[in-house]
C-alpha cells in the first residue's frame, strides 16, 4: 500500500486488537495486523483466538465457579509487531478499544515511543467488538486508496458521528462483577426481568432503554437500524452474537432480504468481551456515510 508525499514513498500499516473480532477473511483482505488480548482463568493466562477459541472459552465459563478476568497485551508485544512493521512500512495506524475499558490503547501508545524507524499513530475508537473493527477496515481501505495519515484519522473522527452500536445483555451479572455497569442498575434488571438496551457513550457503556424482554429489545434495535437504512445511506451493519450465532444469522438474513445493497456482516463476542457481556448477548452495529 504505496502513497507518495513529495519524493518519498509511505507506506502505512493498520494494527488493531483481537477485541475488534473482525472475521479472518477480513482480516486477510485488508491486512490488517492484530494484537491479541487475554482471559485469566485463575492462574492460567489464554490469548484469545491464539489460545483459546471462543467455543472453548464459553464451556471453560460455564464449568468456572468464578468469572475470569481480562487483561492488555504487553508492551513487549506492541514494540515486536511495530519493529516487525518498521521493516516494511513508514508508519502504523494502530486502532483499539476504548481506553475507559482498557489500557490497550495506552500500551501501544507507549509503544510506538520506543520502536525506531516508524511513526505509530495511536487511535482510541471509544467503542469495541466489531464497531472498532469498522474504524480498521475503513482505514485498511483508505491506505488502498492512497490516502495519507491525517486524512485517515480525520475521516476517523467523522465516522465517530456516523457509528451506531446497540446491545442486549442476557444477564447484567457479568458487566457488574467486572465494573462495567453500577450495582443499582444490575439489580434493577434482575428483579424485573429488564433487558435493557445498552449503547456506548464517550468510550463507557451505559443504558439506552429498558425494555421488558429479550425479543422486544431486538425489535427497537432492529426497528432503529430499519429507520436508518430507509433514511441515510448505511455503509455497513454487523449482527454480532456471545455463543449464539443462530440468532445473529436469522436477523442478519431478515435485513439482508429488505436491504441488499447494505454490506452486512456476522461477528461475535470473543472471550475478553463475552467475559463482561455473557453468554447470549446480541449486538447490533451500523455506519452511514
Amino acid at each position: 500500500y504505496i502513497r507518495v508525499k513529495g519524493l518519498k514513498i509511505l507506506k502505512i500499516a493498520i494494527v488493531t486488537d483481537s477485541t475488534a473480532y473482525i472475521p479472518e477473511d477480513l482480516l486477510e483482505k485488508y491486512n490488517i495486523h492484530t494484537v491479541p488480548l487475554s482471559v485469566v482463568f485463575g492462574e492460567e493466562s489464554f490469548r484469545e483466538s491464539i489460545d483459546i477459541t471462543t467455543e472453548e472459552f464459553y464451556r471453560k465459563v460455564k464449568e468456572s465457579k468464578k468469572l475470569p478476568s481480562t487483561s492488555q497485551p504487553a508492551i513487549g508485544t506492541y514494540i515486536e509487531l511495530f519493529e516487525d512493521l518498521a521493516r516494511t512500512h513508514d508508519a502504523v495506524i494502530s486502532i483499539h478499544l476504548s481506553k475507559r475499558f482498557s489500557g490497550t490503547y495506552d500500551a501501544a501508545k507507549s509503544a510506538g515511543t520506543m520502536v525506531k524507524d516508524i511513526e505509530v499513530f495511536p487511535y482510541d475508537s471509544a467503542l469495541s467488538a466489531m464497531p472498532q473493527g469498522f474504524y480498521a477496515i475503513a482505514a485498511a481501505e483508505m491506505v488502498q486508496e492512497g490516502k495519507n495519515v491525517e486524512e485517515i484519522i480525520n475521516q476517523l473522527n467523522i465516522m465517530k458521528n456516523k457509528t451506531r452500536a446497540y446491545f442486549m445483555v442476557d444477564d447484567l451479572s457479568h458487566l457488574q462483577r467486572g465494573g462495567r455497569l453500577n450495582s443499582a442498575q444490575a439489580i434493577l434488571g434482575s428483579l424485573l426481568n429488564i433487558k435493557p438496551i445498552l449503547h456506548i457513550v464517550d468510550g463507557l457503556i451505559v443504558p439506552f432503554e429498558k425494555i421488558r424482554t429479550r425479543k422486544k429489545a431486538i425489535n427497537r434495535i432492529m426497528n432503529m437500524l430499519e429507520e436508518d437504512a430507509n433514511t441515510k445511506k448505511i455503509v455497513r451493519v454487523v449482527f454480532i452474537h456471545a455463543n449464539n450465532e443462530s440468532t445473529a444469522i436469522k436477523l442478519r438474513e431478515s435485513f439482508a432480504e429488505k436491504h441488499p445493497e447494505v454490506e452486512s456482516i456476522i461477528s461475535y463476542f470473543g472471550p475478553v468481551i463475552g467475559t463482561h457481556l455473557g453468554e447470549g448477548s446480541i449486538g447490533v452495529s451500523w455506519y452511514t456515510e
